[in-house]
């Protein structure tokens, strides 16, 4: 909304003022510290209203080994702190024309909105159920649909034809190498990406912190993919590079909209490092599916309009984990009645082996931060 209130005096007198919203490294910035700001400031009161809504609920999964019975009490849903922060600061700092923006709006939203009724539905029939699977993979998959239809889709005589770039660029090979075009095949390929990395962070939140911590460091890393990717700034190193895009300097893909969505990366960072700060050891508020499922889907989207979809694999190398070690655990005992894992998500194996959670949540952490350079080295080795 300040972007457009720019736009909007752009050519006056009054413009001089606004100038600096002009800027798209100043509103990156701005939206961090806003949506960090407004977390911090409105947590406690939020906590309180939650705790005393969910008095006597029991708000601990079935699922989960023994110890977590002394979490109860504690209350959930606090991904809806998040939510109202990412949206505020996104809103207020990023260009809303940009299609990108409002696709990530809403993946971000509808997810969110999944998550809720999840949530809504352990608390009012007090089990820790929720919404049966395929159900949510109903609605995932009608919200992407909904997404690609309306924001990532254009209309020419009656003909849909795609926003979003069908190519795909793989990780350590510049693009002008190797870059092959999926067509109308990458619908489905988007939508394993959206629903894998939804689920992922859902599974990997079943400590305290240990799923916004790495969807912080998986946001940063998205930032400055996105910023670099669509940023007009041209290479100066010599003669020869002068005027050089950074994507093309780079053999990275061009971001539509790259800097708005680098904007919208860092909302969700201060929006994340404010929920940690409650959700830290021992938590004083539970993401809850709202949360989960709300920044799983805005990481997917993330790696899919960044045109980062293979090396999201890299940076979500945590979330990627988790999953797969669900997977193998279920695959594994429904093919030789053993298990692999002594509890899966693989961080309960952790426990039960007797590490204590600080120490499983904080080396988790360290593997995000791991794998997120890794994923920045790849603009370089190629």
């Amino acid at each position: 909304m300040l972007y457009a209130l720019y736009t909007l005096l752009e050519g006056t007198e009054w413009a001089r003022w606004f100038n600096f919203l002009r800027y798209p490294t100043f509103r990156i910035v701005a939206a961090g510290v806003v949506a960090l700001a407004l977390g911090m400031w409105l947590g406690p009161s939020l906590i309180q209203r939650l705790r005393f809504a969910q008095h006597g609920q029991d708000n601990v999964r079935e699922d989960t080994p023994q110890t977590h019975q002394k979490k109860k009490g504690t209350p959930t849903m606090g991904g809806a702190l998040m939510l109202l922060c990412f949206f505020l600061a996104t809103l207020l700092f990023a260009n809303l024309t940009s299609r990108p923006v409002w696709a990530m709006l809403w993946l971000t939203g509808s997810f969110g909105a999944i998550g809720f009724l999840d949530d809504y539905l352990k608390l009012s029939k007090r089990n820790s159920k929720g919404l049966p699977g395929r159900y949510k993979l109903l609605l995932q998959t009608l919200f992407y649909l909904v997404a690609i239809g309306s924001i990532l889709c254009t209309w020419e005589s009656g003909v849909p034809q795609l926003v979003i770039d069908t190519k795909l660029v793989v990780p350590f090979i510049p693009t002008r190498h190797f870059n092959p075009d999926l067509g109308w095949f990458y619908l489905l390929f988007g939508w394993l990406i959206l629903v894998g990395t939804s689920n992922a962070v859902n599974l990997t939140d079943g400590l305290d912190g240990l799923a916004i911590a790495p969807t912080v460091v998986s946001a940063l890393v998205f930032a400055v993919l996105c910023y670099l990717g669509g940023s007009a700034v041209a290479i100066a190193d010599g003669q020869s590079l002068a005027g050089t895009p950074i994507h093309q300097y780079l053999g990275i893909a061009p971001i539509m909209d790259g800097a708005e969505l680098a904007v919208v990366c860092a909302s969700m960072v201060g929006a994340g490092v404010s929920f940690l700060w409650f959700n830290s050891y021992p938590a004083s508020i539970f993401m809850g599916d709202v949360g989960s499922l709300a920044l799983g889907g805005a990481l997917g989207g993330l790696a899919i309009l960044s045109k980062n979809e293979l090396v999201s694999a890299i940076i979500h190398g945590v979330f990627l984990v988790e999953a797969l070690s669900v997977v193998l655990q279920v695959a594994s005992f429904k093919t030789t009645g053993r298990r692999i894992f002594r509890m899966a998500p693989v961080h309960h194996h952790f426990e039960l082996k007797g590490w204590a959670e600080p120490k499983i949540i904080v080396r988790f952490w360290i593997m995000s931060v791991m794998c997120g350079g890794v994923a920045l080295l790849a603009l370089k080795l190629r």
